[in-house]
């Protein structure tokens, strides 16, 4: 349930609201909206018609909403307005513009990455990707560099201002992940990984969540609900491909689930077309797609020499190519704005 106080509701009346529900053994989940504060109720569903009766009773309570959906915290009944994962230097995920991170798949060589960083400036995105631990289907094929490549990531950040982000794998590699990236991504294997969900919830860091390989939308969304269970509110959203009975692409992309989503959730969406397709001439078409859906933000990977690539060259882009769909779908995400910031004023007209 979530209880929403009145506009005059000072941090006394909060602290006393959320006293009286700790008293009843929930766990609370506030969260300061522009106008009013609202307070997320999570725990024993017994006991809940008791603790809305107390809540009711009190003065600088304005109402009590029970939400029925199985996810709370990543629903719009617990908060009102659209999530943005502001990462500092004017870079935003959920706002007003579409957020593109690019990159190599993985780090393979402080050349590879400082090379593509510069061409992922160029182009125009704001977010570098590159893996440097590597979770690959066969045990002989790369697994990436480990620190060694985390610190080729941030020396490309020092070089370029870009922000990062780099895949966590297993609970023994979060400080050290964290030590250098700006966004820690949870690949589609990992998605119902709970334990390693739990430990970085209890993180001062933005996560992005992607879609497992056969994952429902239920089950995407309550698996980022583990996350911010724990505190960590600052979740992104990722639809890289769901696993059908096609050969002809790597997975099929749900760009559907993109919408979807946006109207179940306030966490910013973005899409994986890379991993979605797994052929490198399909990516611009479905970037471009997932852009006119509306989708918050782009990933794609980016490679010098994607003939030489350790891993995933065949769905990597050459910086031509990247560069020619950084204009696409610019024109695209323009054009949207514009048109919904026209229906907004002849909406007040």
């Amino acid at each position: 349930m979530i209880a929403v106080l009145k506009r005059n509701a000072g941090q006394e009346d909060k602290e006393k609201v959320i006293r009286v529900i700790k008293e009843e053994n929930f766990d609370v989940h506030p969260i300061q909206g522009v106008e009013k504060t609202i307070i997320g109720v999570l725990g024993n569903q017994n006991n809940r018609t008791k603790l809305k009766e107390k809540l009711m009773t009190m003065s600088c309570v304005e109402k009590v909403v029970l939400i029925l959906d199985p996810y709370k915290l990543t629903s719009w009944n617990f908060k009102q307005e659209k999530t943005v994962i502001d990462l500092g230097d004017d870079v935003k995920i959920g706002g007003s513009e579409l957020t593109i991170m690019a990159g190599p798949c993985s780090v393979e060589s402080r050349e590879q990455l400082l090379k593509t960083a510069e061409i992922v400036k160029t182009g125009g995105a704001k977010i570098l990707r590159g893996g440097a631990f590597k979770p690959r289907t066969s045990p002989y094929s790369f697994q990436g560099l480990g620190e060694e490549g985390l610190k080729i990531l941030s020396e490309a950040r020092e070089k370029t201002g870009l922000k990062i982000i780099t895949e966590l794998m297993d609970i023994e590699h979060i400080d050290v992940v964290c030590q250098y990236t700006d966004i820690i991504q949870i690949g589609a294997r990992n998605m119902q990984n709970y334990s390693l969900l739990k430990e970085i919830g209890k993180l001062n860091k933005p996560v992005m969540l992607k879609r497992g390989m056969a994952a429902t939308i239920k089950e995407w969304l309550l698996a980022a609900e583990y996350i911010m269970n724990e505190g960590n509110h600052n979740v992104i959203l990722c639809e890289r491909g769901v696993r059908t009975f096609g050969e002809e692409t790597r997975n099929t992309m749900d760009l559907s689930s993109i919408p979807l989503v946006q109207q179940l959730s306030h966490l910013p969406v973005i899409a994986d077309p890379s991993h979605g397709t797994g052929r490198w001439e399909l990516v611009t078409p479905v970037a471009r797609a997932a852009a006119a859906v509306g989708a918050d933000g782009i990933m794609v990977e980016v490679h010098p020499e994607p003939e030489n690539a350790l891993s995933d060259g065949p769905q990597s882009l050459k910086p031509e190519k990247y560069y020619s769909m950084m204009v696409e779908i610019a024109a695209i995400s323009k054009t949207l704005y514009s048109f919904e910031s026209s229906e907004k004023k002849i909406a007040y007209v």
